[in-house]
């Protein structure tokens, strides 16, 4: 199985939101959260069996990350490649 990344710039006020986002949809393997340049802060296996027991904790410490830099990047470790956002016209 062939491992797909992708990697978002965002703000830190924005980095909950988007690590929530990405964790519900499902075939993400791995998230790393790293400052602007490169040094990686944290990084979250995410298995499709998360519950409220790990992910409570997990949201607390990426707030507390995301209080600490204005701007950050997620890198995001997929197990399929994501669909494409992008319609295909008929020929």
């Amino acid at each position: 199985m062939e491992n797909f990344k992708e990697e978002f710039k965002v703000k830190g006020e924005e980095l909950v939101e988007k690590v929530k986002q990405l964790i519900h949809e499902g075939n993400v393997r791995r998230l790393i959260i790293k400052d602007e340049d490169g040094r990686v802060y944290l990084e979250i296996p995410v298995t499709f069996g998360l519950i409220g027991a790990f992910f409570a904790p997990m949201l607390a410490a990426v707030g507390a990350i995301a209080a600490m830099a204005a701007n950050l990047k997620v890198e995001v470790v997929r197990d399929e490649e994501p669909p494409s956002q992008e319609k295909k016209e008929p020929i």
